[in-house]
Formats: structure tokens, sequence, C-alpha cells
């Protein structure tokens, strides 16, 4: 063998590099070590020679040296090597540029993943016309993309992922018609994605995972008949409809995330035998799925953050293995659900149904949820055992196996995680990375561990006391390392979301804690209106996924703090409850009778309203009106929110973080005086899941204000038959569950409560709804307390016509049946969806009632019902 000339030119190259340790074995063709340390643990070299040249000379034609992390920089010398083919030195730390005098070899195979190296891609490349394989990913090139690699006729993979290249990709490349692999990942391109690639004839796998080109994705791709692996990522433009990939018969992959896509997913998509994985999460779908979905051959199915609707097919509630359905808008018929009874499936239904509402989103599963006992605080070490800190312990949440469609509500806390994604071509289809481990004495135990996930990653906390909370996020990056290796060469970029809003776009633990295996905490001031706290981290395609191996990439959180900025309120003993009724309502008593006799002495003396209303001892809080001034930012318009009895009503937010409904006496009215003051009377006295609770008043200058919890979904008129934008669809559990709550809040009033109470304003405007449309009746301006051993009581009129029952209005007989009758009218509306009053002389009607009684004799009671 002949190869003496070229050790001296390889043993160049090697220190170069920065090999000093290294020799070669002219006659084995081998590279020796001759350094006293062992290699780097999965570290590979292999320099291989051809001798069936002229002569029986022997050539050097291939050279791998991976995972070595080399320091030093590429060699021209490799130029000598004049029948190199294979050049493989990925996971290196080399830095510099790529020689030019490269292009003057034979060199089809060229692999530089993961290093160090910058500038820009030398165009030069363009002339090396024998390269079949181009792997320049995980590096920091920058610049636009040559359009002298158009000129790569033979090429048939281009790996240009992970650095940083902007520009447009050139029109040039549409000479690769070779080509088979073309990936452009996690760059900073713009313009469209171009309509070139469907010339790309023998394309089997394209990947634009966050690659900075905007939608849509061009309907040519259709022609791309090879195809079998398809990755389109968060791409910003217009929306548009499914591409066209019916002639893609041989997809094994579908991933078309984050991309605008609108409609219904084709039935073809269900019928593609081949087709392992589809991920089309966060888009805008809509439609229903197949009744029939077969699970056997499918290995992940993601469909999280859409507008999907109907059934979940029950093939998927019963086998669903690696099914991800949460974020949409799917219909829960029960809890007894095949999903819920199956407790091995790897299914996540995290909010899948916005018909549940509340909890019941949260927790799909179980059954009237209600919380007996409020929380305001939460500590998490995520992905790790229960770890105390002082005087804190952290909740773990290690035994959560798995993660690729998984929702885990926790058993001894009001909390839990829902996990979305499958880490990429690392060939774990077990689900077993979505928890690292650290064991280092440099770390605190908090951070030893951390959870992660590939895609998203959402914790939240229920049955927390409203008000304002600073959630603290808790980070360490424990994967790479902060040696001069390759292993400290991955970008982790990840978004947090807190409350649904964006807080930290692009976030890079790294950075943000100057180095790796550093603590680093992020601190955010987060509202709980709704006893609900959602946490959400996104990977949006950005950073490194081979580094320090393939996989390693997306959201890590190491332990998650949430505490109040405002005092909880104490929990009151058992022994203590029978005193405090009976103190309140004797305070009740007290005070209402107090107001009566005020009332009648104040607006004897003063017709008008020019003083303030003092003198007084209210036995509700005080708000002062500068307080209810900032809640409302001044009673600004936007904040308006309805008309309530006798004034308008705002949305507020306290300094403490609660958010409030302020209702607003007209300045005008000294009728809205006495119902003023008989609305503190009535409510303030009153506790009960079905009446609106007051936090109390202001009373200052000629401002008189009602403080209440707000609640998000107005009142039950607005909801029937309030403007078509503001209507909610409700369906029949919903409207039966709305009726039988304004019931029990009448039977409350009449029944229950010490103060036996008369509403005499039952009506669709006085019923609220909230968060979890469960009823509370409002508005006690009119209200009168009911004479106990009288049968009824004679009284002026007051009430809404259509809602008065007959006595009542014509003679003033007052009895709790006049607000059962004003109860049976609001539930004729509940049931027809239709006002009371929207009837009139064309119907032959006056009101609904009228309209169910004239059917009623025409027709039969079914028939009347079958027509609601």
């Amino acid at each position: 063998m002949k190869v003496a000339r070229f050790v001296d030119a390889l043993q160049q190259i090697a220190e170069t590099m920065g090999a000093t340790d290294w020799k070669f074995n002219a006659n084995t063709c081998q590279v020796e070590t001759v350094m006293s340390d062992p290699p780097p643990s999965l570290s590979e070299k292999n320099v291989s020679c051809n001798c069936q040249f002229e002569n029986n000379t022997c050539h050097i034609v291939h050279i791998e040296l991976k995972r070595f992390s080399l320091p030093g920089v590429l060699s021209p010398e490799l130029v000598q090597l004049r029948y190199l083919q294979h050049v493989d030195l990925a996971y290196n730390y080399l830095s510099g540029s790529i020689p030019i005098q490269w292009v003057s070899t034979q060199m089809n195979f060229v692999s530089l993943l993961g290093n160090r190296l910058s500038g820009s891609i030398p165009k030069e490349l363009g002339n090396l016309s024998s390269l079949k394989y181009l792997n320049l990913e995980a590096n920091q090139f920058s610049g636009t993309v040559p359009s002298e690699l158009g000129k790569l006729v033979n090429l048939e993979t281009l790996m240009l992922s992970s650095n940083n290249l902007s520009g447009n990709l050139p029109k040039e490349l549409v000479g690769l018609k070779n080509l088979t692999d073309f990936r452009i990942n996690d760059n900073i391109l713009n313009g469209m994605i171009p309509d070139f690639i469907q010339n790309w004839n023998n394309l089997e796998r394209l990947e634009m995972l966050a690659s900075g080109l905007e939608g849509p994705i061009p309907s040519s791709i259709s022609v791309l008949e090879k195809l079998k692996d398809l990755r389109i990522t968060d791409i910003s433009g217009t929306i548009q409809a499914f591409p066209n990939l019916t002639k893609m018969t041989g997809h094994t992959r579908i991933v078309m995330r984050n991309c605008n896509i609108s409609g219904e997913i084709p039935g073809y998509i269900w019928r593609m035998n081949s087709l392992r994985i589809l991920d089309l999460s966060f888009n805008k779908l809509s439609g229903e799925l197949p009744s029939v979905i077969s699970t056997e051959s499918w290995k992940f199915i993601f469909l999280s953050g859409n507008s999907l609707s109907g059934d979940v097919p029950e093939s998927i509630l019963k086998k669903g293995t690696n099914v991800d359905l949460s974020y949409n808008n799917f219909t829960w018929q029960s809890e007894e659900q095949p999903a819920c009874q199956t407790k091995d499936l790897n299914l996540n239904l995290f909010q899948s149904s916005p018909k549940e509402n509340g909890l019941r989103a949260f927790r799909p599963c179980m059954k009237d949820f209600k919380c007996s006992q409020y929380s305001h605080s939460l500590y998490i070490n995520c992905g790790g055992d229960d770890v105390q800190e002082g005087d804190i312990v952290y909740q773990g949440d290690a035994n959560v196996v798995g993660g690729a469609a998984k929702f885990f509500p926790s058993e001894n806390g009001h909390w839990g995680l829902s996990s979305t994604g499958d880490f990429m071509d690392d060939n774990d289809f077990q689900n077993t990375r979505y928890v690292a481990t650290l064991t280092s004495p440099n770390i605190y135990p908090l951070y030893s561990e951390a959870r992660l996930s590939p895609l998203s990653l959402t914790y939240y906390q229920y049955c927390l006391q409203d008000g304002s909370y600073t959630v603290s996020l808790h980070f360490a990056e424990i994967q790479f390392t902060n040696d001069k290796t390759y292993n400290s060469l991955g970008r982790r970029i990840f978004d947090i979301y807190i409350q649904e809003k964006l807080v930290e776009k692009d976030f890079n633990i790294t950075a943000a804690a100057y180095g790796v295996l550093t603590p680093v905490t992020k601190k955010y001031n987060a509202s709980v209106e709704q006893e609900i706290l959602e946490i959400r981290f996104y990977w949006a395609g950005k950073g490194t996924t081979r580094i320090p191996e393939i996989g390693v990439y997306g959201p890590l959180i190491s332990a998650i703090s949430v505490e109040p900025n405002f005092k909880p309120h104490s929990k009151g003993g058992k022994t203590r409850i029978a005193p405090i009724i009976i103190g309140a309502v004797g305070s009740c008593l007290i005070f209402l009778a107090l107001c009566v006799l005020w009332w009648r002495c104040y607006f004897r003396a003063k017709p008008g309203r020019k003083q303030d209303i003092k003198g007084l001892e209210l036995q509700t809080n005080s708000f002062s009106l500068k307080q209810i001034s900032i809640a409302t930012n001044n009673f600004d318009p936007a904040n308006k929110i309805g008309e309530g009895g006798f004034g308008p009503v705002y949305k507020g937010l306290l300094a403490d973080g609660t958010v409030i409904a302020v209702k607003q006496l007209s300045s005008k009215s000294s009728q809205g005086n006495r119902e003023f003051l008989n609305e503190i009377g009535m409510i303030s006295c009153l506790q009960h899941p079905n009446v609106v609770k007051l936090y109390g008043c202001c009373i200052e200058g000629d401002q008189l204000l009602l403080v209440y919890e707000y609640l998000e979904n107005n009142s039950l008129a607005r909801a029937l038959f309030g403007p078509e934008k503001h209507q909610l669809k409700l369906d029949w559990p919903t409207r039966y569950k709305i009726c039988i709550g304004i019931a029990q809040g009448l039977a409350f009033l009449h029944e229950e409560s010490r103060l036996k109470i008369v509403h005499r304003d039952i009506k669709g405007t006085n019923v609220l709804l909230d968060r979890e449309l469960n009823p509370k009746i409002s508005d006690f301006g009119l209200a009168r307390l009911d004479e106990g051993e009288k049968t009824h009581i004679s009284t002026r009129i007051a009430g809404t016509i259509g809602y008065m029952a007959p006595e009542y209005a014509l003679w003033g007989y007052l009895t709790y049946k006049a607000d059962v009758y004003s109860f049976g009218i609001v539930a004729l509306e509940i049931v027809r969806g239709k006002h009371n009053m929207s009837y009139g002389p064309a119907t032959n009607c006056a009101c609904l009632l009228d309209w169910v009684v004239l059917y009623f004799y025409v027709l039969s009671f079914f028939n009347v019902v079958r027509i609601f």
C-alpha cells in the first residue's frame, strides 16, 4: 500500500481541528490516539481507505470524527486528499468558516452538524458538483442561502436548520431536482413559502418548522407524490384551507401545526394507510371527526387547540393511545364516558369542551365537583418528588409517566398538568423523555429535576381564591453543559403564557440565567377571577433539536410557586358558626330597621339629595369613591357592562386583583335612594350560591354605589335574547340547571333564610350567570320582607309588566307566590328562547304565556313541548 505521502497531510488536518494526540497508522489506515484519557463516550472515529486504484495505491476516501468536541477550525488541507468522498465532523466544537478550497475535492457527503461555524455559507459550494449530502444544521451561519447551491444537481439532502439564515429562499434552488430531504427549520427567513418546491419531484421529507417563511402553504405541494414526511409549523400569513394532499398516499407523518389552516379535516386523511403521526395542533380547524377512527395503526394524533366539535369517536375514547384533543369544542355526554373508565389511556381531553365551563372543563371525568375549600398558594416541584425548601413543601409530579397526550389531575391538591407532543425522531414511542434529571452537588435539589415537553405543557390550579397573585417560575438548564464541548451548543427557546396572556416570547433559560446549571426565577403578576390559574409553556419550533442528542428541545420547568398579593381570608372553625349566624342575622335586622327609619326621616326633611348620606352605621364593607374610580378607570364607558335597576353597571378591578361589578345610582333619582338602602339591607343578610354576593358599598357625596361580585356571562336575558354576538348556545342540561338554580335561590329567600323575602322583580335581566353558567338572583331594590303570620301583604305595586302575578298587579296582593309566577314566566323564556314581551297583535297573543295557553288548547301538552 502506498499511503505514506498522505500521512503528513492527515496529521496536519487533525492538528488544525485540535486533535493533537492523534496518530495515523499508514499500514492499517486507522486513527490511533496516544492521549492518556479515554475518548469521549459516544464518540465515533473512522478513516477508510480504498486500495483499488492503479498500482494498488490506497487513497483516503472516508473521514468520520464525531462527538470529539474538537476545538479547532476546518482545515483547508483536506484538498490534499483528492479522492476524499465522505467527511463527517458532526458534534464537535469547530469554529470559523468552511474553506472554499474544499470545492476542488470530489466529496459527495459533508456533515458539519453541531459545531460553532459562522459567517456566510460559501457560494463556492455550488461548484462542488459531486455533492449529494450537505448538513450544516445547528451552527451559527448567517446571511442568505446562496443561490449558487441551485447548481448542485446531484444534491439529495440539504439540511440548514438552526442557523441565523435570512432573506428569501432563492428561486435558483428550483434546480435541485434530485432532492429527497430538505430542512430549513429555526431560521429568520422572510417571504412566502416558494412555489418552486413543486419541482422537487423526488422529495420525500420537507421540514419548515419556525423557518420565518410566511404562508399559505402552496397548493402546488399536492404534486409531490413521493413525499412521506411533511413538517411545516408556526407560519404567519392569511388563513388558508386544508392543503390538498390526496396524491401523497405514502405519507407516514404529517405535521402542519400553527399554520392558520381552517375548515374541516378532509376524510382522506383518516384513510391514509401508511400515516402514523398526525399533528394539526393550534390551527382553526372545525367540523367533526369521523364516527370511527381505527387507532391500531396510529402512533400519535395531535389535534389540540382547534374548534373541532361533535362527539369524540368511541374508538378513541376506548382505545385512543397518544391522542390529544385538548382545547377544542367537543361534546361531553357524561362522566361515564369510556375514557373516564379506562385509566391507562394516554388520551388528553383537557379543556376539550367549552360547554363544560369552569372546573368541569379542567376535570372532565369528575361529576358535579365543587370547591369545598379554597387555597391561596401553590408550590410544585416539576418532574421531581416532594421537596422541602425552608417551611415550604413543593409537591412533586415525578409519578406522572409519559406526556405525549397526558392529562394529570393531582389527587392531593387542587392542581394538575396537561402535556402535548412527541419528541421528534428519537424513536421513543414509549414516552420516557418527559422528565430530566441531573445529579450534581453544584445544584439545589429543587432544580435537579425538571419537566419537559416537546410542544405544549400546561400547569393549572383550581379552587383558588380570587385575587392578585405573584407567579414565580423557577428554571435551570440541566441538559446542556458549560464546558467547551458540543454539549454546550444547544439553544432551548420557548414561549410562556399566564392566564392565556403571552408573558415571554422566545424565552431562553441559559440567556436569562447567564449560564447553565444556574437557577433563575421569573416573576409575573396574575389576576385570578374564576378560581382558576393556568400557566402554559409552548414550543414554537425554535432552538436546536439535536444537541446534545436528538430530541432535546422544548419547554423545561423546574418548579412553580404561586403566592397571594393580598391577605388571605381566614378560616373559621366549626364551633363558631352558630354564634356568627345569630350575630349576622341580628345585625341585618337592626341594620334594615335603621335603613327604614333613616330613609323616612331623611326624605321628609330633605326632598333632594345634596348632602352626604351619613349617620347610618353600615353593616357591610365600605369602599371609598377613590377606590371605585381607580377600579373602573374613572367610570370609563368602555367598562360599562349594562344598566341596573336604578343606574349603570361597570366592571372594575380592585388593587388586590378582585374583579367587581359596580352598580351606580343615578344622581337624580330620589326613588333610587330607597331602593339603594333596601338593597343593602336585604342582600347584606343573604349568603347563598344562587344569590349574587355583595362585597360592599360606597356612600360619598352624590354617589351611591353598590359593589358586587363580577359574573362573566352577564344576565340570563342577554344570554337568551340579547344581541346575537352575546347570545349563548345553551343546551338542554344547561337550561335545566339554570331553572333549578333560580328555583333554589327563591326557595332560600322564601323559606330557608332567617329573613323571609319576596323579591318582587324576578326576570331575565335580574338573573346573572357566572362562568359556569350558574344562575344568581340579583337586584333586590324592590324586595320586601314577608310578614310571617300574615297570609298576604297589601302594598304599592312595583315590578315589571309581564312578570307580575295578576293578583299583585291588579290589587297589590303580595305573597311569595308572586315570585313563583314570575319564575314561571322566566322558565317559559328559558325553554322557548323567546322574550315574554316579543309577542303582539300580529300573533294573536299578548305575551309568551298567552301563546303557551293558546297552543295548549289547540294542541296537546306534548305537542306544545315539541314545538318548544
